[in-house]
């Protein structure tokens, strides 16, 4: 029965997700990328194209959201008949949510016109929408759904790799239609996308994780257990130049403590060599608590 719970309660976080993310999406691209033409690749990107190049022919051109919607039904189609209903899943009720909110949201210019503002918040906001689909463990579909597809037929090609290349068509065709400036500043707008996409999904609790190779590892280790009350492992290794089989530790403490365990090293062995590097969302007592279901 508690399971029965919760996954229903995992059901509908999910979907509350998708829908707040697919929100935030939408005001990116209706009301910073679509006034002032940024085309960032995908099919909102190719709907914003579309919506140009049709102005003369229909009042105000071809909607975003009809564009969204008719360029993915095909390929949500062909999707199901290739990997099942499992795999279309999420991603359609996410796309429908992104239409939908392309049809609700106003046609309001946040940035009046200001491309550097357009690129450089349209990247944040879609980033943060786009974070939030994802820890949905959805998409918008589009491009993505289309890389997905053609890698089964080309192997050797990574998913990512066939993505650049589609964003990069529909990238080229903005600039063939609205010219360097915005097509320069979409660049611009994605590469911001991207990081802020893997800042949610990574994780912004940064903390420190520490290699320390000495011979008084047994001290170093109950002086770190005891004085910062972070925990310790112990692992085997060799030292290829003498030989010579050792303990090396390896701890991950907060931002706020890697002076201070860097201090608690060479005051026992100045001879100590540390290794420290970023490492980011650490699950676990003292870091971030798993709260299971």
């Amino acid at each position: 029965m508690d399971s029965i719970v919760s996954n229903k309660k995992g059901l509908i976080e999910a979907y509350l997700k998708i829908i707040i993310g697919t929100g935030i999406m939408g005001v990116a691209i209706k009301c910073i990328y679509d006034p002032i033409s940024l085309v960032t690749g995908g099919f909102t990107g190719a709907a914003i194209v579309l919506k140009n190049l049709t102005a003369g022919v229909i009042h105000g051109g071809i909607p975003l959201w009809f564009s969204n919607l008719v360029l993915n039904i095909p390929i949500f189609l062909i999707g199901w008949w290739m990997k099942g209903k499992k795999y279309v899943g999420r991603t359609a009720i996410a796309t429908g949510l992104l239409s939908a909110w392309l049809y609700i949201i106003p046609e309001v210019d946040l940035v009046n016109g200001d491309y550097i503002l357009a690129s450089i918040f349209g990247g944040v906001i879609t980033g943060i929408g786009l974070g939030i689909i994802f820890m949905a463990n959805a998409t918008t579909g589009g491009t993505d759904m289309v890389a997905a597809l053609i890698q089964v037929k080309l192997k050797h090609y990574s998913i990512a790799q066939i993505l650049q290349i589609l964003d990069g068509v529909i990238v080229l065709v903005g600039f063939y239609v609205f010219g360097l400036q915005p097509t320069l500043y979409a660049i611009v707008a994605i590469f911001i996308v991207s990081k802020v996409t893997d800042t949610m999904l990574e994780g912004m609790k940064f903390s420190k994780a520490a290699y320390i190779i000495t011979d008084k590892y047994e001290e170093i280790a109950q002086t770190i257990m005891t004085e910062l009350d972070r925990g310790v492992t112990g692992l085997r290794a060799k030292g290829m130049y003498s030989g010579e089989d050792k303990c090396m530790l390896y701890c991950v403490v907060s931002k706020k403590q890697i002076v201070s365990l860097k201090e608690l090293v060479t005051k026992i062995d100045r001879n100590a060599f540390v290794i420290v590097g970023d490492v980011r969302e650490v699950l676990g007592e003292g870091f971030i608590e798993y709260k299971g279901n």
